[in-house]
C-alpha cells in the first residue's frame, strides 16, 4: 500500500506505545474489533519490535506501522519485519536517503513551512505534522494550505477527540494521529472493551468531520 492508501483507511491513527509486548495482540484486536485497521506502534519503548512482530504474525488484517523511526537502521529493521509503513517525529537527510533506498513508505514529520518545502522537493506530498498542538496545530495548518496546497497531513501531539474534529475539517488533513482512543491505564489493565468502545466512537463521529 502507498502512503496515501494506508492514511485514508480511517480517520484516525493510533500512537501506541506498549511496555509489554504480551498486551500487542489483544489491543490490536480491540482497535480493530472499533473499526480501526491502521496502527502506529511506537519505537519508544523496548517492547516496540516484538510487539509490531506479533501483530503481523497474529492479526493479519491490521495495517502495522512503526512510529519514532529515527534512523536508518531503525528503519531498515522495521521493513524487514514486514511493517506496512514507518512514522517519524522529524525528517533527517540519512533517513530520507534511506527511505529511497528502500520499499517501505515512510510519514516524515514536519513543523515548519521550510521542512514542509524540503519533503515536497524530495516527493513528499503526505507528512506529519509533530507536534501538532505545540507548533501551532490547526492556525498552521490553515497559513500552510495557500503557499504549499500540495502538502497533506497527518497531525499528530496533543489531539484529543474534539481537537480531532477541528483538524479533519481542514481540506490538507487526511487523518490524525492521536493516544486518546489507546490510554496507557487501559493497556496496563488490560480493559480491551474501553479500548474497542473508544475506537468505535472515534470512527464513528469523525468520519463524519
Amino acid at each position: 500500500m502507498q502512503i496515501e492508501d494506508i492514511l485514508r483507511s480511517g480517520p484516525v491513527v493510533p500512537v501506541i506505545v506498549l511496555d509489554d509486548a504480551d498486551t500487542a495482540v489483544p489491543l490490536a484486536r480491540a482497535l480493530l474489533e472499533g473499526g480501526v485497521r491502521v496502527l502506529e506502534v511506537t519505537l519508544r519503548t523496548p517492547a516496540g519490535l516484538e510487539s509490531i512482530r506479533r501483530i503481523l504474525a497474529e492479526v493479519p488484517d491490521a495495517i502495522v506501522g512503526a512510529g519514532t523511526v529515527l534512523t536508518p537502521g531503525q528503519l531498515a529493521e522495521v521493513e524487514r519485519l514486514g511493517a506496512a509503513f514507518a512514522v517519524s517525529p522529524g525528517a533527517t537527510a540519512s533517513l530520507l536517503d534511506a527511505a529511497a533506498d528502500g520499499s517501505m513508505p515512510l510519514l516524515p514529520g514536519t513543523a515548519t513551512a521550510s521542512e514542509v518545502m524540503t519533503l515536497l522537493e524530495r516527493g513528499y506530498r503526505f507528512m506529519k505534522l509533530f507536534p501538532a498542538e505545540q507548533v501551532g496545530g490547526v492556525e498552521l495548518l490553515k497559513a500552510l494550505a495557500s503557499p504549499l496546497p500540495e502538502a497533506r497531513f497527518c497531525p499528530t501531539g496533543g489531539i484529543d477527540a474534539t481537537r480531532a474534529e477541528t483538524y479533519l475539517a481542514l481540506p490538507n488533513v487526511v487523518c490524525v494521529g492521536g493516544s486518546w482512543i489507546v490510554p496507557r491505564d487501559a493497556i496496563k489493565g488490560g480493559d480491551w472493551g474501553r479500548i474497542a468502545a473508544l475506537a468505535r466512537e472515534a470512527v464513528s463521529k469523525l468520519s463524519r468531520a
